[in-house]
């Protein structure tokens, strides 16, 4: 699906998806003010086998060669853009999106254990993609597919207030498979449409992060060219941490052998002081 003029979507976005103000002026967590103390208890819960999954890739993995940063990561509250604000609407001069920057107010080290509750996988790549597993390069993910998935997938992959939502979509396999690393920094991309916004608002979730190296789809779905379109209004707009390159195959191999998609999910950021990103090793313990 292609969409309409790009402002004038960002602009419906912005008015439609906002949560700005819904903590207080003085917030620094966004949408992870809905893990609370109830949610980590009952995340804590689901650990029946004690198996425990790295999600995290390795820095010198060979994505290094063409990326500055290609460990997995969290984008915090401070990333802006030249077009859009921060969290708050506040200036997003200094927070560079790759983990630098200078944000004294809502700094990754404001969410150092903010990031501990129910994990659930959306193995989107295998409910509706080939044979192996994978969605092919630029597949828009819709919420009608990520829907579908929860459907196939079972009661345990309901998504819920709180959560933190992992959405596989297989490239990582693909490329690590196939070698083509080059593709998977810069070339075309399955990930979340533009159109998932609604999705990611209404259903209250803490965090969401994907496989892919930006967790949107490339090329955006715009007519006209688009930088990261759903990043502009979901961190600053929602307050919602966007998590890319997690490593999801060997956790998503357990899920469709034991047909359990939640877990316990530990994915602290490290305290980098006022920055806008971070590398993250999450664990999820089943």
């Amino acid at each position: 699906m292609t969409l309409g003029p790009l402002e004038e979507e960002l602009a419906k976005a912005r008015a439609a998806y906002r949560d700005r103000g819904r903590w207080g002026a003085e917030d620094v967590l966004g949408t992870l003010n809905f893990i609370d103390d109830a949610i980590r208890a009952h995340a804590a819960g689901l650990v029946r086998r004690g198996r425990c999954f790295s999600l995290a890739q390795e820095f010198d993995a060979p994505a290094a060669e063409h990326g500055r940063r290609a460990g997995t990561r969290w984008d915090g509250l401070g990333r802006g853009s030249a077009t859009e604000q921060a969290w708050h609407g506040r200036s997003s001069t200094g927070t560079d999106g790759d983990g630098g920057g200078d944000d004294a107010v809502t700094g990754v080290e404001r969410l150092r254990d903010a990031f501990t509750g129910r994990g659930v996988l959306l193995d989107v790549g295998r409910a509706v993609g080939d044979a192996r597993g994978e969605l092919p390069d630029g597949h828009p993910i819709s919420e009608e597919q990520l829907r579908d998935t929860v459907e196939a997938q079972g009661a345990t992959s309901s998504v819920r207030r709180g959560d933190i939502v992992l959405v596989r979509t297989g490239q990582l396999g693909r490329v690590r498979r196939l070698g083509a690393w080059e593709r998977y920094v810069s070339g075309d991309a399955p990930g979340l449409s533009f159109t998932t916004l609604g999705w990611l608002h209404r259903t209250e979730i803490a965090a969401v992060a994907a496989d892919t190296w930006g967790l949107e789809v490339r090329p955006s779905g715009f007519a006209e060219p688009a930088a990261a379109p759903l990043h502009r209004i979901a961190v600053p707009h929602l307050g919602l941490p966007l998590g890319e390159r997690w490593d999801l195959e060997a956790l998503a191999e357990d899920c469709a052998a034991d047909g359990v998609y939640e877990f316990l999910l530990v994915a602290a950021p490290l305290p980098g002081s006022g920055a806008a990103g971070t590398p993250v090793n999450p664990i999820a313990v089943k």
